[in-house]
């Protein structure tokens, strides 16, 4: 059952995620146990919670109310590693399209960083 089920969003659009955050997030699920906590160090007590089917940005001083999701992957029958993904992005707050570009970058240098980690450990 999704975290964001009983939690009304504000707007939903269509979006695109990049490739390269895609695929490693899909790198990250076979490492690590979901659901996965990235602090984003820049926005004091906001987390990207990373689960098997969504990413949400979240405020972990307000119990992980969401300010943004991306959610409903299209990636089904997907056979080009190098083209970015389709999905729907909610919109929780007013002002969560302030966060979304940056949240994403600190998303992947995180991951980067602990599979880097992982890896070296081996």
């Amino acid at each position: 059952m999704s975290r964001l089920s009983d939690v009304p969003y504000f707007a939903q659009r269509d979006d695109k995620v990049d490739a390269a955050l895609y695929n490693l997030w899909r790198r990250a699920k076979l490492h690590f146990t979901m659901p996965m906590r990235l602090p984003l160090v820049d926005y004091s007590g906001f987390v990207m919670i990373l689960d098997e089917h969504e990413w949400v940005c979240a405020d972990e001083n307000q119990n992980d109310i969401p300010i943004l999701a991306w959610v409903e992957f299209e990636d089904r029958g997907r056979d080009t590693l190098h083209l970015p993904v389709k999905c729907k992005l909610n919109y929780y707050h007013f002002a969560a399209s302030k966060v979304r570009s940056h949240s994403l970058e600190m998303m992947q240098d995180e991951l980067e960083k602990r599979l880097h980690e992982d890896e070296s450990a081996l």
